[in-house]
């Protein structure tokens, strides 16, 4: 119990330090963003949070307005924009997320959030007792290749990541995102 509320006062902390720190590329980002379409720069999404709670969840807007709404596994038929392309590629575009952080809805470190639709993930969620964490900008499932992943695998490492919660595991998955983030990205 002690460590939820250290994690918490860390993701307050953190969250605050690089907005502040970023907010020049938030704003560049959105301006971009807004020039491409002249449409709103923040993608809003209802997620399935801790408990089963939802809430809206944001990204910066990496496809034109009015795209479906679709699972991350059917990427291939989403239409991104040329500069969506690159803040998919780098991740830019999940910094919105530091929001959803601060506000409480996440955590840095957890199940990453996913969309009601995914009944089959949340139900293997809540039966290994996943759900009942904060989701998280990164998590177990996501530092052992989450991409193409089957909701079954992504839940069993979220139900592996529930039974060893604690500050060893959150730095090593910490330690293997920074990892992921340093080498080179792939080229289009």
């Amino acid at each position: 119990m002690i460590y939820f509320g250290f994690k918490r006062l860390m993701d307050i902390l953190l969250a605050i330090f690089l907005m502040v720190m970023l907010f020049p590329i938030y704003f560049i980002i959105g301006l971009i963003i807004y020039l491409q379409d002249f449409g709103h720069p923040l993608f809003k999404q209802s997620r399935v949070g801790k408990t089963g709670r939802e809430f809206n969840f944001y990204k910066f807007r990496s496809m034109p307005l009015n795209s479906p709404n679709l699972e991350s596994h059917q990427k291939e038929k989403l239409k991104v924009t040329p500069f969506g392309k690159f803040i998919r590629r780098t991740n830019i575009d999940e910094l919105p997320q530091f929001w959803n952080v601060l506000i409480g809805d996440m955590s840095f470190i957890g199940p990453r959030p996913p969309i009601p639709s995914q009944t089959d993930l949340i139900e293997a969620r809540r039966a290994n007792g996943s759900l009942a964490l904060r989701p998280g900008l990164t998590g177990w499932a996501q530092v052992n290749s989450y991409d193409g992943m089957a909701p079954s695998e992504k839940a069993r490492f979220d139900g592996e990541y529930a039974k060893g919660f604690s500050f060893l595991l959150d730095l090593k998955i910490l330690f293997a995102t920074v990892k992921y983030f340093t080498k080179k990205p792939p080229t289009y």
